[in-house]
């Protein structure tokens, strides 16, 4: 099987689940990392420079067999399958990872369009009342749900759920958004148990060193 994992050159959390997956997996792909030029033109043409479909004009996509792959969800419970990460015959388990995936994404929104098409002043004040409201509410929930008798979020054993949450928090708590504080996930020890988790697994500090740029700004969860 020929893989392709197509993004950006930066470890954010739409990637780097399924990244990560396949690194834990020893599932040999190319790691593909475009720059912003190219991708503004895949955002009109849906193809990337050498003709590699892009559907939907977004990443990340993966490439199996010369076929393209969308949507963060989908290419990151292929890749956990592959990599044992994600259930392949218990669907019930797989809801319950699939769940936090989303949540991901429900977080990245609020932050993005709490700061979208605003002055960086309302943009700020934006993100200020997002933390004292609906993020800190949101994160609560979380905390709230996830178990207090097992270290993962989903499941006896990590999985994709986990790289998902930890690498989206650490953007969170990594001090580059502007009226996000780095302490916000203080009130949250659950949540930040599994991201140390994660954080000091083996293979994803290996991944770390192999990949991510020096002093890369990923968060701290102590």
């Amino acid at each position: 099987m020929d893989i392709t994992l197509i993004y950006l050159d930066f470890p954010f959390w739409r990637a780097e689940v399924s990244r990560i997956a396949l690194f834990m997996g020893g599932i040999e792909f190319n790691d593909r990392r475009i720059n912003s030029e190219e991708f503004q033109r895949v955002k009109s043409k849906g193809f990337l420079d050498d003709g590699t479909l892009i559907p939907f004009g977004q990443l990340p996509v993966l490439v199996v067999d010369r076929i393209s792959i969308a949507q963060t969800g989908g290419i990151a419970r292929f890749c956990g399958k592959l990599a044992d990460l994600y259930p392949k015959d218990d669907d019930f388990l797989a809801a319950q990872i699939d769940q936090f995936i989303d949540f991901q994404t429900d977080v990245f929104n609020w932050i993005l369009f709490s700061g979208k098409d605003v002055s960086e002043k309302q943009k700020l004040l934006n993100r200020e009342e997002l933390v004292a409201g609906e993020l800190k509410t949101k994160l609560k929930m979380l905390e709230n749900f996830l178990s207090a008798s097992r270290p993962w979020a989903a499941g006896s054993d990590m999985s994709i759920a986990d790289l998902a949450l930890w690498r989206n928090m650490g953007w969170l708590v990594s001090g580059t958004i502007d009226g996000i504080p780095k302490d916000v996930l203080n009130e949250f020890p659950k949540i930040k148990s599994i991201c140390s988790l994660v954080d000091e697994h083996p293979d994803v500090v290996e991944w770390i060193s192999r990949t991510y740029p020096k002093n890369y700004p990923r968060g701290s969860f102590k």
